[in-house]
C-alpha cells in the first residue's frame, strides 16, 4: 500500500510504533471489556454477566471440540483471551485507524504479518511445551519418526506449514480488507461529492462484511490453534 510507519531503533533493534501502539490498545480494550462485564457477579446473572458467560461458554466449546477430555480444561482461559484479542485486533483498524501526514500510527494489529506470526509462534511453542511435559523429551522426539522413520522430514515440515498457514491466513484476510477499505476512502475523495455519494453505501456494506470476516477469522484462528495443540497433547506415548 506504500504506507509509512513510525520506526524507532533501540540497541539496534527496530520497532514499529504503529504495531506497538495498536497491540497495546487492543489488549487494553480486551481488559476493559472483561473488567466491565465481570463487575458485580451475582447468582442471578445480569445482562453483562450473561454476555461474559456466553463468551466463556463459546470459547470453552471451541476447546472441547478439539480436546473433549480433561486435558482441554487447562486451555479454557488461553482460548478465551486469544479469541478476544484476535477479534478486537481484527476490528481495531475499522474504528481507530489513524494516519498523520501520510504516517500510519494506528491500524489493525493483525494486518501485519509480524503480529500474526508472533501469535502463531505462541501457539506453536505452547503445543510443543505441553507435548514434552506430557510425553517426556524422549517420547516427544520419537513422535517425529511415527508411524515409520522416513516420515521424519514430513513431520518436521508439517510444523512449519502449520505455523505459516495459521499466521498468514489471518494476516491475508485482515490486510486485504483494510486495503480495499482504504481504496474506497481514496475513491470517495477523488472527484468530490459525486464519488462520495456513490462509495458511501459500498463502504458501509464492506465495513459490515469486514466485521463478519474478522469474527470468522478469530474463530478459525482459535479453532486451529486448539487443533494443533490437541495433536501434541493427546499424542499417544
Amino acid at each position: 500500500m506504500g504506507d509509512k510507519y513510525p520506526i524507532i531503533s533501540i540497541l539496534g533493534i527496530r520497532f514499529n510504533l504503529a504495531n506497538c501502539l495498536s497491540v497495546l490498545l487492543s489488549a487494553a480494550i480486551v481488559f476493559a471489556l472483561v473488567f466491565f462485564l465481570s463487575r458485580k457477579i451475582a447468582l442471578k446473572p445480569t445482562k453483562r454477566q450473561n454476555v461474559l458467560e456466553w463468551m466463556i461458554d463459546f470459547t470453552n466449546g471451541i476447546v472441547k471440540s478439539a480436546m473433549p477430555g480433561e486435558e482441554g480444561k487447562q486451555f479454557y482461559l488461553f482460548a478465551f483471551v486469544m479469541f478476544l484479542f484476535v477479534f478486537i485486533s481484527n476490528q481495531f483498524g475499522l474504528i481507530f485507524q489513524m494516519k498523520v501526514d501520510e504516517v500510519v500510527w494506528l491500524k489493525s494489529p493483525t494486518a501485519d504479518p509480524i503480529i500474526t506470526m508472533s501469535l502463531a509462534m505462541i501457539v506453536l511453542v505452547l503445543s510443543h511445551y505441553f507435548s514434552i511435559e506430557r510425553l517426556g523429551f524422549g517420547n516427544y522426539l520419537k513422535s517425529y519418526i511415527k508411524p515409520v522413520g522416513f516420515f521424519l522430514p514430513i513431520n518436521i515440515i508439517e510444523q512449519f506449514t502449520n505455523f505459516l498457514t495459521l499466521s498468514l491466513r489471518l494476516y491475508g484476510n485482515i490486510f486485504a480488507g483494510e486495503v480495499l477499505l482504504n481504496l474506497l476512502v481514496k475513491m470517495a475523495f477523488s472527484h468530490g461529492p459525486a464519488t462520495m455519494l456513490v462509495t458511501a453505501p459500498i463502504q458501509m456494506v464492506w465495513q459490515g462484511f469486514s466485521v463478519f470476516i474478522g469474527s470468522i477469522q478469530a474463530f478459525v484462528f482459535v479453532t486451529l490453534s486448539m487443533v494443533y495443540i490437541s495433536e501434541k497433547v493427546e499424542m499417544e506415548d
